[in-house]
């Protein structure tokens, strides 16, 4: 899952206790209800779900060898959204204090307390319960249940273990932004397979050095609020070595998809070129890092928006592939 953002509030100030709000609350709620509503749809993080939409999509065509059953996708992306929500409101919740040390997430609603912690605790659990039920009763319980299983991974292991401990936190945390993919599968064909345990490798290799590059741009904001990203926890080489070995990985995975899920040739031709495009790139910055350059010479956010463009694209591809099939044969 990716991430970005300036604020009044006071770094150092408590968050208010929640029983001490009432007088001040409803004054506000009724002074802008569109305000208030937009803070809680700000809590759920609309351009994370974007992203995890994005992987989603694409692979249930593929589960379906053609366009998937309608509602079942209504269904899917519905649910998929309450899921992805929930657990990016209960990341605000338990983060609240570090979201006001960092310039990219200084206007979350939480930081800001435009929403009090325990109105994103509840928002963010009711919307767990509501995904979770939506799934079993709609779509299927395998799916129900791997949903469950991301929101609980992305508070329990990521964001409570792996964020503020480790410098490993987005490579195993990311495994909970790598769920899309198997939700999509198993809503379609109600059991997994191989493939989208490729897709599932795909998403997970590519969300450190997508990550790690955003890392590079607002390394100061982490290292303030002591959360150990690599960037800050090691130097612009070693991370950009890392990124150019994570960007290997992508590609090669990606391949395998083509042999896997027997797609046609369009598929490993359009990933071929996606990943070359997207390696040239790592290489040229881990390059820039030897040839000593640091900072904003080594445009970091150039590499961060191409990943987004290389994702989105690929699985594009991989929607486009099983249509072609269709029609060649």
């Amino acid at each position: 899952m990716t991430l970005l953002d300036r604020s009044s509030a006071t770094p150092d100030a408590p968050d208010p206790d929640p029983a001490d709000a009432p007088a001040v609350e409803p004054e506000a709620r009724s002074a802008s209800l569109g305000a208030y509503v937009r803070a809680y749809v700000a809590l759920s993080k609309p351009r994370v779900i974007e992203l995890l939409l994005i992987t989603t999509i694409p692979v249930m065509f593929v589960a379906a060898q053609g366009v998937p059953p309608l509602w079942t996708a209504v269904a899917t992306l519905l649910f998929g959204t309450m899921s992805a929500a929930s657990a990016n409101a209960l990341n605000c919740y338990i983060d609240r204090d570090i979201d006001r040390e960092m310039r990219r997430t200084r206007k979350r609603p939480g930081a800001m307390h435009q929403v009090t912690p325990r109105g994103a605790m509840v928002y963010g659990l009711t919307l767990a319960v509501l995904s979770t039920a939506g799934f079993a009763v709609f779509v299927n319980w395998l799916s129900a249940g791997l949903s469950l299983f991301a929101i609980a991974f992305y508070i329990f292991v990521y964001t409570l273990l792996l964020k503020r401990r480790t410098a490993q936190n987005v490579v195993w945390g990311g495994i909970a932004g790598c769920m899309p993919v198997l939700i999509g599968w198993a809503a379609v064909t109600h059991r997994l397979d191989w493939a989208p345990f490729v897709l599932f490798l795909v998403v997970f290799f590519w969300t450190p050095p997508h990550t790690w590059a955003l890392a590079m741009r607002y390394r100061e904001d982490y290292a303030a609020a002591n959360v150990p990203m690599l960037p800050v926890v090691a130097g612009d080489r070693r991370v950009l070595l890392e990124c150019v070995l994570y960007s290997w990985a992508t590609v090669v995975v990606s391949l395998v998809l083509w042999p896997v899920a027997q797609t046609t040739l369009f598929y490993p031709a359009v990933a071929g070129v996606l990943g070359a495009v997207l390696l040239v790139q790592a290489h040229r910055l881990y390059g820039r890092s030897r040839a000593g350059d640091t900072g904003a010479k080594l445009k970091t956010m150039a590499f961060f928006h191409l990943s987004n463009a290389y994702l989105a694209l690929l699985f594009v591809a991989v929607t486009v592939d099983p249509l072609l099939q269709g029609v060649i044969g």
